[in-house]
């Protein structure tokens, strides 16, 4: 995957890294200086782009023509919008995503402005503190196109149906994705053999009518029903 991203604070250099480090494609642009600086010597070579990510021949030069995601992270809620409206309108951008700073602005970050997922921090701590009193175990972390689908994790528990079970065998709904597990602090890529173990924390995109049954099958519910 071919990825972009404006903006070389904390947030920007992890998802960069991250990125690298499985194997994609990924530019960071940054335009402070004494930041470029340290993130030389922090991301692999090749990764930064040195510019302002307002800038179309910044962005041209980093290769948003042929990303298939751009992720604009500055601190700045107007350079972020604008970031996102070159990628979608002047280079066609598939996929976009801004960081919303200031919770006031959020209405702003629509697809009008050439945003796909807006990341509002505030409004995630919000979510997550709400499903965390409501939906036991399971954690919703963003909410994606208009909440219709969420991205969430729940952890496996020992009683549960689906542990050590494969995830071909154990019956997720047809509209949930599983995106990653992260067991005793590794990320491992799902495949249908995958064999899920008791303490996995799994994360997903599940359509909001899945809810309740991605919660049920991985919980401690499960282990009654089973």
């Amino acid at each position: 995957m071919n990825v972009v991203i404006a903006g070389g604070g904390r947030a920007g250099c992890f998802v960069a890294s991250m990125l690298a480090r499985r194997g994609d494609r990924v530019r960071l642009v940054e335009v402070r200086e004494a930041r470029s600086a340290m993130l030389e010597r922090e991301l692999p070579p090749g990764v930064l782009v040195r510019g302002n990510a307002a800038d179309p021949a910044v962005l041209d030069a980093a290769g948003v023509r042929s990303a298939q995601v751009l992720a604009a992270v500055t601190d700045d809620d107007e350079t972020n919008l604008v970031i996102t409206s070159l990628a979608r309108f002047e280079f066609g951008v598939p996929r976009t995503i801004a960081r919303v700073n200031e919770p006031g602005h959020a209405w702003l970050f629509s697809p009008v402005m050439g945003v796909d997922v807006a990341l509002n921090q505030a409004e995630i701590m919000g979510l997550l503190i709400a499903e965390e009193m409501s939906l036991g175990d399971m954690m919703t972390l963003a909410k994606l196109r208009q909440g219709s689908y969420s991205i969430v994790e729940e952890k496996v528990d020992p009683a549960s149906s689906a542990a050590d079970r494969s995830v071909a065998d154990i019956g997720f709904p047809v509209d949930c994705v599983l995106a990653t597990i992260i067991r005793r602090g590794h990320l491992l890529i799902p495949q249908a053999g995958t064999v899920l173990q008791a303490g996995d924390e799994v994360l997903a995109i599940v359509h909001a009518n899945s809810l309740a049954r991605f919660s049920t099958l991985l919980g401690s519910a499960a282990g009654g029903a089973g």
